[in-house]
Formats: C-alpha cells, sequence, structure tokens
C-alpha cells in the first residue's frame, strides 16, 4: 500500500541517450539517476528487461525469458572500464542515430562486441564472480543458456519445431546437446553475468541517491521461451504439436475494434485432477523472487487477468472470439505472499474492469491505476477525473507506454472538438502548447499517493515519440531520448512543481 505522497518517471532503459544505438546500462542510466534526484522524483519507471527479439518486433512484452535479462542493455563501455573490451573495439563507422533505435543494427553490433568479450574473459581464465553467479543462478540460467543455444543450432526455428529429444527435452538428447554446444552456452551464461553485474551496480547507485526502481511484468510469456520450452506442463499446449491449444489477449476495447490476439499461451492454473498447479505456484514464487531482487516495486501488466481472463482459440485470427476464464484469484497472491519476502506491486487494473476484480485489488491492498487522458470520454463521474479518485492508494498517470503522448493525444484525429474545449476548461488553460505540462501539473496536484510520468510528457513531445502502438507490429519502441533534452532547466522545473505538490521524497 502506498502511504506518501511521491512522484516517479516513465523512461524505458532502450530510450535513454548513448552512443552505441541504444540506452543501457551504462553512463547515461547514471546520469538519468541524477536527473531524477535534481528533479525531486523518488523513482524510475521502466518496461520489462528480459531479452527481447526482432522476430517480435522487439517488444519487451515478448522475451526469451523472464528471468534472464536483455544483452541489448549491456554497456560496451563498462566493459571497456573492465578491461574486456579496447577502446578501438568501439571505434569505426558505427554512428547511430539519437532519436530511434535500429534494432536490427544494434543487435549485429552488440552481439559481435559482447561476443569479443566472451573471449578476452575466458583468456584470462574467467572469475570467481563468475562461477558463483553461475551456482546460484543455475535454477533458470542452465535452461535459458541451452535454450538459447539450440535456438541457433536450429536455425532459429521455434522449440516446438525443434527434432523430437531437443522438443521435448529427452534427457539423453539434451546431454548430448550440452556437450556439442558447450561454448554457445558458457557464452550465454557470461552475457547474463555481465548484465546483473552492471544491473546491480546500478541499482546501488539508485538506492545511494534515494531513487528507487518500478519495473514491469507481464502476467503471459512468450511461447517461444525458455519458460514455455523448460515447463511445458505450466501452459495449454497441445500434446501432440506442442503448440497452444488457447491464447491470450483481449475483447475489444479502446485501443482495438478487433481486440488484442497477443498471441501467449495461456496457463494450466489447474492440474489434470482440478487441483491448483503447484508447480505453475512455484514458478511464479521464483518469478517475483528473482524481480524483487532487482528491484523495489513492479507493475503487473494486465493484473485483472488473474481474477479472469480473456482465452482466444489458438486458431483465431482476432480476439473476437474469445471467452472470459476464471483465474487463480486472491488465494494466489495469498500463497505468494507466503514465500516472497516483500510483494510491492502496482495492479494495472485498465480495461474491461469488473466490481470482482476491483475488490480483489483493494483486499490485496495493491494501488490501482488511474489515467489521465482517458479522463474526458464520458461525463463527470469519469473514475479517471482527479476529483473522482476515491483512494488514495492510486497511481496516476498522464498516459503509458501504450498511449499516445499527451501533446499527440490532445492534437489527434480521436479527440473531438468538444473534447478538447471540455478539457480546456477543466484545466482553465487555453494555451494548447502547454497542454502536456498542464497534465503533468494535474496528476501532481491529485491525491494519487504516487503520480508517474512519462518523459515525452516532462519534455512535452509530439505524436512521432510514441513508445508503442497497440495492435501495430512493426515501429514500436523505437524511441529514444537524445542527450540534449535533460537540460538543468527541465530539472529545475520539475523540482518546483514537485515541491509546490508536496512529492518530495
Amino acid at each position: 500500500m502506498l502511504e506518501k505522497r511521491t512522484s516517479a518517471i516513465l523512461l524505458h532503459l532502450t530510450s535513454l541517450p548513448g552512443s552505441h544505438g541504444i540506452g543501457d546500462l551504462g553512463h547515461g542510466a547514471f546520469r538519468f539517476v541524477d536527473f531524477l534526484a535534481a528533479g525531486g522524483q523518488s523513482a524510475w519507471q521502466f518496461l520489462p528487461t528480459g531479452p527481447t527479439s526482432t522476430v517480435f518486433g522487439s517488444s519487451p512484452y515478448m522475451c526469451r525469458s523472464v528471468f534472464a535479462g536483455n544483452p541489448l542493455l549491456i554497456s560496451l563501455d563498462l566493459l571497456v572500464n573492465d578491461g574486456l573490451l579496447a577502446d578501438e573495439n568501439l571505434q569505426g563507422d558505427h554512428s547511430f542515430s539519437d532519436y530511434t533505435v535500429d534494432y536490427e543494427r544494434v543487435t549485429v553490433f552488440k552481439n559481435g562486441l559482447l561476443q569479443k568479450a566472451f573471449t578476452n574473459f575466458t583468456t584470462g581464465g574467467g572469475s570467481v564472480a563468475f562461477e558463483k553467479f553461475c551456482q546460484t543462478q543455475k535454477e533458470w540460467l542452465e535452461d535459458y543458456c541451452l535454450f538459447m543455444a539450440l535456438r541457433k543450432n536450429f536455425d532459429g526455428k521455434p522449440w516446438h519445431e525443434w527434432p523430437e529429444g531437443a522438443a521435448r527435452r529427452e534427457p539423453g538428447a539434451l546431454r548430448q546437446y550440452r556437450d556439442v554446444l558447450a561454448d554457445t552456452i558458457n557464452y550465454h551464461r557470461f552475457v547474463q553475468f555481465v548484465f546483473f553485474s552492471q544491473w546491480h551496480a546500478l541499482y546501488a547507485y539508485s538506492k545511494g541517491k534515494g531513487i528507487s526502481l518500478i519495473g514491469d511484468i507481464p502476467i503471459y510469456v512468450a511461447g517461444d521461451s525458455a519458460d514455455v520450452w523448460a515447463h511445458p506442463e505450466l501452459f495449454k499446449l497441445h500434446s501432440q504439436t506442442l503448440e497452444p491449444l488457447a491464447v491470450a489477449g483481449v475483447p475489444p476495447d479502446y485501443f482495438s475494434d478487433t481486440g488484442q490476439r497477443w498471441g501467449n499461451p495461456v496457463y494450466r492454473w489447474k492440474d489434470a485432477k482440478g487441483r491448483k498447479n503447484q508447480k505453475l505456484y512455484d514458478w511464479w514464487r521464483a518469478r517475483f523472487n528473482a524481480v524483487f531482487s532487482m528491484m523495489d516495486m513492479v507493475k503487473i501488466d494486465h493484473f485483472r487477468g488473474f481474477e479472469a481472463y480473456w482465452e482466444i482459440p489458438a486458431g483465431e485470427e482476432t480476439a473476437i472470439r474469445g471467452k472470459w476464464v476464471k483465474g487463480p484469484g486472491k488465494d494466489f497472491f495469498t500463497a505468494m505472499r507466503a514465500g516472497v519476502k516483500e510483494l510491492a506491486i502496482i495492479a494495472e487494473d485498465l480495461g474491461v474492469i469488473t466490481p470482482d476484480v476491483d475488490n480483489m485489488r483493494q483486499q490485496l491492498g495493491f494501488p490501482g491505476m488511474r489515467v489521465l487522458q482517458f479522463a474526458f470520454e464520458s461525463d463527470e463521474k469519469n473514475p479517471y477525473l482527479p476529483h473522482n479518485f476515491n483512494e488514495t492508494n492510486t497511481v496516476v498517470y498522464t498516459g503509458t507506454h501504450d498511449n499516445n503522448t499527451t501533446l499527440g493525444w490532445f492534437l489527434s484525429d480521436k479527440l473531438t472538438e468538444t473534447t478538447r474545449e471540455r478539457i480546456r476548461r477543466y484545466l482553465n488553460s487555453y494555451d494548447d502548447r502547454r497542454i502536456a505540462w498542464d497534465f503533468v501539473r494535474l496528476a501532481l496536484s491529485s491525491t494519487a499517493a504516487l503520480a508517474i510520468i512519462p518523459m515525452q510528457d516532462i519534455l512535452g513531445f509530439g505524436e512521432d515519440c510514441q513508445m508503442n502502438k497497440p495492435g501495430i507490429s512493426d515501429g514500436n519502441w523505437r524511441w529514444r531520448c537524445a542527450p540534449r533534452f535533460f537540460k538543468e532547466t527541465v530539472e529545475r522545473s520539475l523540482l518546483d512543481m514537485t515541491c509546490f505538490y508536496n512529492r518530495l521524497p
């Protein structure tokens, strides 16, 4: 439960400034923590940090593993500091944009240098810290590294198309693959070791600056992931083809007339005898423990799926013909609290929310979400209007990563001129150029305990800076914030407003 008035900024790590085509865990991240502290902020929220793939459109919500870290977030500059790369390795014609991520180019560039760093690491004899990491993280690390090695060995095919022995994890076959692919497996161990070493250095620095880290975990996992391959019994899969019997999504809503068909396999919450699937609960407990070792709080994307979820037959091309299926409910989180030190969760309760979902969230004490861009689409009873917030244990956003920027939204065809005029009257502001900052002020002045503002709205950026457009598969997750925008004047303005609305740490 949130008790103190605070505020935070939403900016994914890939959007940070940096010299190598994508934001990372290096100097840009440390400078952003300094920016947050100077601006009077209490926390930094980002999107999921797992290993993405261009096959999935580089979406952080479709990862190869929910336990592993994204190699693209590794700082090459820090590898130079560690002696695993030389300065000249980073030189040459590798010019990248300050404003967008070219995932295809960045992936080739970074993977080549990570391979070089691995060669230097093994030539130097490794380290005790590496061996300790491999041992303490063995439960997920070995499956993930073998999975990645097998994907490469089988030309990137989905795991259910691999040879029978590999796809069905036959012990004899896996032993042989581990021997043949030993070097590739060890490379992936090394990459994960570097990621988590850099992550925990940034986490420690953030703590020292008084900045909490707020993560984001999707309720579902990608079908072609180490998680599903290693634990097929946790998901509704076809016994013969190993493909999903049903997939996840949401019915038609604000974002799409045909709903959203995400394509993730849905969980098998009950075993063959209709009892609680204990293995699934154990897996989730391990997942929570892993994520809370990396950050202080986490937003669960699509929280309502624990109460009831939209299940779509795998053969359907859209989400229209799905159905609501009862989830594990409050008992799931009660069970999690028995094995997780602290369950600091923000419940993403957007979309079709029933009284049952709301009751479950309130009983658990989890804060929900209010998005100001949703506040003006109906009458004065709209629950997203700040004067209608019925509890302070709430997180208010101007918009999320799935929304347009506030300026882009205000100027878009989705809004009628009547709605725009209603917004101007509500804000008592008729300077449309300041609409983003007016919404920042509205969020900070609200009774919500925590206000989270996307960096695009802090800077008043337009539609071209939207992070994700739901329902569109290409061109998402690419926005970057160039270093020239992190000005001292922005820090001071943010600090003044944060102080005025009593949200200083």
